[in-house]
């Protein structure tokens, strides 16, 4: 009697790992701070549960993709090596299959600029997953993607992109995922140049890539700050965005020693910890000010 909870529970908690549920911790509160500031604090309830949708399916559908990808490399890696084991291909397959049905239903729920832009945010979301078999910097097309968010959310509320504080806090994004993707590939180094994968620590080496890593996060930091400008957000927000340069510092200091406990943390508590620390600050800006 009691085996069969435990079963369902292990199957749900495989599939949450396969397509790391939790990561979603990095794009969503970009779209969010986006959809927020979009529309002046109050973007409305069906707004919100759409745009949820629609990130949901795009994050799903990504990660089922990289996974499915990468299925016969990840068996090969000691760090990915059980990977394969958390759910069925064919499960992937259909995942992958439904959550971007759900990516593009939602766009259609949302706006007619939202459904034409919905396969070129297919592309962006799913491309990324092939770039590191011809270009080191496949780092950059993995922030180019989570960069849609905060552009999505806000095609969402307006129904335009023609304002420039989407394309500033989607270029900061986009710098800021290119910076600690780089960090996170440093573990994966010699198992790549054993493989013949590109990835820039793999080409360029550990040094090269923690430095080109902090020159994007300072760009990432002086970006969040001219978002917070451009949108008209206040002192609370500007509290946010120093606790996350913060964070920031604190990371690299994680790095240093190359220890991949430290790197692990560097690349998802503290970043979980920038990207929320910003929302709550532009929440709180919004709300309290307004």
């Amino acid at each position: 009697m009691s085996s069969r909870p435990l079963s369902l529970a292990s199957r749900v908690a495989g599939l949450f790992e396969f397509v790391k549920f939790s990561h979603t911790i990095f794009a969503l509160p970009f779209a969010l701070m986006s959809m927020l500031v979009a529309g002046q604090g109050r973007p409305g309830w069906r707004a919100l549960f759409w745009i949820l949708l629609c990130m949901v399916g795009a994050r799903t559908a990504a990660m089922c993709f990289n996974r499915l990808a990468d299925w016969e490399i990840d068996k090969q890696n000691p760090r990915t090596a059980l990977r394969h084991t958390l759910i069925p291909k064919s499960l992937g397959w259909a995942l992958m299959s439904v959550s971007l049905a759900l990516l593009v239903f939602g766009a259609w729920r949302l706006n007619p600029l939202c459904l034409y832009l919905s396969p070129l945010a297919i592309v962006l979301v799913l491309s990324y997953s092939l770039t590191k078999r011809f270009t080191a910097y496949s780092h950059f097309f993995l922030g180019l993607a989570l960069s849609a968010a905060p552009m999505g959310a806000w095609a969402a509320l307006r129904g335009e992109l023609t304002s420039l504080a989407p394309w500033v806090l989607a270029a900061s994004v986009l710098a800021w995922v290119f910076g600690f993707d780089l960090i996170y590939a440093t573990l994966d180094m010699e198992f790549d140049r054993s493989k013949g994968l590109y990835s820039f620590p793999a080409r360029y080496g550990l040094r090269p890539s923690l430095r080109l890593a902090q020159v994007l996060h300072v760009a990432a930091a002086i970006g969040f700050a001219c978002f917070g400008w451009i949108a008209g957000l206040g002192p609370i927000y500007a509290v946010a965005w120093a606790l996350a340069s913060a964070g920031l510092l604190y990371e690299h200091r994680l790095c240093r020693t190359s220890d991949p406990v430290s790197i692990n943390k560097a690349f998802f508590q503290v970043n979980a910890f920038v990207s929320i620390t910003l929302l709550l600050g532009a929440c709180l800006d919004l709300w309290i000010r307004r």
